[in-house]
């Protein structure tokens, strides 16, 4: 397959880039600035983009089959979350590019008490702004055209091991026996790549935990 990944740069893009390798894809990573992603590789192309920008968008995955965006807004931006998600629809849209998945939020899964994760007690102040506009961001996705898959993660991603072993849910947060819910950034990335190749989720949102 040929996939551009936007916010290649980051932690979870890195990962979901190198995953697609492994398995012999074609990949465009798509960044604001290349000279941040030190990748080579005889398969890997890196091109400048801005997301917030449709015409950027358009112009970086025309012609291409897949899209992933694992884009992440700095710190305080949060906001642009929702901006980029209107750029990525209206800039695949222009380009007639229709596949497109998205690295998500866990906050907006539901828990066992019926409330989704970001309103339970405990969950950090912190991250509330960031949980709210991957919340908002995905109901952008729910009302538009393309071929989307929202993928959320786990309460809990770091960088961790390739097991390729996980459970995957819906809407609901996966939680182990201990209650508590991870997955590592590899195995993340094994998922996102699964579903580009064999699109199990179309037009709907799934999330993978241990």
């Amino acid at each position: 397959m040929d996939v551009v990944v936007l916010g290649a740069s980051g932690t979870i893009g890195r990962a979901i880039v190198q995953e697609a390798l492994k398995r012999k894809h074609e990949v465009t990573a798509a960044v604001r600035h290349p000279e941040s992603l030190q990748l080579e590789h005889e398969r890997l192309q890196v091109i400048a983009v801005d997301i917030l920008n449709p015409a950027s968008v358009a112009a970086a995955v025309r012609g291409h089959g897949e899209v992933i965006s694992a884009y992440g807004p700095d710190p305080g931006a949060e906001l642009d979350l929702l901006a980029a998600a209107v750029s990525l629809v209206e800039g695949l849209e222009a380009a007639g590019v229709s596949r497109l998945l998205i690295v998500g939020g866990a906050g907006s899964l539901k828990t066992e008490s019926g409330e989704r994760l970001m309103d339970t007690p405990g969950f950090p102040e912190s991250v509330k702004p960031l949980a709210a506009a991957h919340a908002d961001a995905y109901e952008i996705y729910r009302s538009c055209e393309l071929d989307y898959t929202y993928v959320s993660p786990a309460a809990s991603i770091q960088p961790g091991r390739r097991t390729g072993q996980f459970r995957i849910g819906l809407d609901r947060l996966i939680v182990d026996e201990e209650g508590d819910s991870n997955i590592s950034v590899e195995d993340f990335a094994v998922a996102m790549v699964d579903e580009m190749e064999e699109g199990n989720f179309s037009r709907t949102r799934f999330t993978v935990a241990y």
